[in-house]
């Protein structure tokens, strides 16, 4: 209120409620309030009374505003060289011939088998027996080492395969191939992940008496959050011949797509994948080979039906075969049928399957 001429204005106090630079305590505290964010070292301010609001000071004035800026995030690891066109070779159907039943069984949390039998009219019949283990030890919301896989047929032939995290950025594989008690092919591999990087190398089928062997490495970098860039060198040595193969490769991540492609010696390899919306997913690839002088381009869709639990995958190539695969999931039951048809119009050649998953 005013008071004769003198302007005399009385403003009664604040209410005890939140302002924009902190709360003040009532008059009655015993102990004085803490002084608000900004006000200087050592000032008080009495009961009732509360700071007028301060803006921050712009960090480009030289002048501290009591807040860090948040550190920029680092490029992304772009993965394995060998998933570079595994998303597109994912979207094209598997070829299957004849009748395949296969049986699951997980014995533990840790330890699977399951039964494959496949019944071939152009083929032999055969039947593998395979087993899975996974260790106890977590590096992932759904990766767990060490991992161990594999089958036998029936006519003693063992694939196998080691995987094992020794590290956090440290991974290593051992596989090996034997038929009817000998021994094939077997490699082993070491794989480097870095914060933006991811290096290997893959020693297969060494052999120091004869002074043969293939040596493989890859290097992967990420150059931006969307572009990675790495290389891959192949020598191979044998008696009386000895070889050296460079290939380089570039992948873009967008926000639906990714589109790679590798370069080398040998030929070129180009891969397109787009997912359009959540039900389907397409990809494009072409392979050119510069020793073959051929080259081939293929088309697959993916299509996924969530309410009816099917799949529908399909391809058509340059060489007019035409492909598909239908998988259907008979929930509640543990059990999927597939059927796949392949159609080379060229060879005049009907490839047909049917096959049966349990478990």
């Amino acid at each position: 209120m005013f008071c004769g001429g003198f302007g005399f204005y009385f403003r009664p106090p604040r209410p005890l409620e939140t302002t924009t630079m902190g709360s003040v305590l009532a008059a009655s505290s015993p102990t004085p309030p803490p002084p608000p964010p900004g006000a200087a070292a050592g000032l008080t301010m009495p009961p009732g009374f509360g700071m007028p609001p301060v803006a921050p000071v712009s960090p480009q004035t030289g002048e501290s505003s009591g807040s860090q800026p948040e550190p920029e995030p680092g490029l992304p690891n772009p993965g394995a060289f060998d998933e570079c066109h595994r998303k597109c070779k994912e979207v094209f159907p598997v070829q299957m011939e004849g009748v395949r039943v296969v049986v699951n069984k997980g014995l533990s949390n840790h330890f699977q088998v399951n039964h494959s039998v496949l019944l071939s009219t152009s083929g032999d019949s055969t039947y593998r027996f395979g087993a899975t283990f996974v260790g106890p030890k977590q590096t992932g919301p759904a990766e767990f080492f060490p991992v161990v896989v594999g089958d036998m047929d029936n006519s003693g032939s063992l694939n196998a395969q080691i995987i094992h995290q020794i590290s956090s950025r440290i991974r290593s594989k051992l596989a090996f191939q034997t038929q009817q008690n000998k021994f094939v092919n077997w490699q082993g591999d070491a794989e480097l992940r870095g914060e933006d990087f991811t290096a290997t190398i893959t020693l297969g089928n060494p052999d120091v008496l004869v002074g043969s062997g293939v040596l493989v490495s890859h290097y992967l970098q990420s150059i931006t959050p969307a572009l990675a860039l790495g290389a891959e060198l192949v020598y191979h040595r044998r008696p009386a011949e000895e070889g050296c193969v460079l290939s380089l490769v570039g992948r873009y991540t967008g926000k639906s797509c990714i589109a790679t492609l590798t370069v080398g010696s040998a030929g070129a390899h180009a891969s397109y994948y787009h997912r359009a919306n959540e039900q389907l997913q397409v990809g494009v690839e072409l392979e050119a080979s510069a020793r073959m002088q051929d080259s081939s381009v293929t088309f697959g869709y993916h299509l996924d039906v969530p309410k009816a639990n099917l799949q529908f995958k399909g391809s058509v190539d340059s060489n007019w075969v035409v492909g598909a695969t239908l998988e259907k999931k008979l929930l509640p039951l543990p059990l999927s049928l597939v059927l796949c048809s392949f159609l080379n119009h060229q060879k005049n050649k009907f490839q047909c399957g049917f096959g049966i998953t349990i478990g």
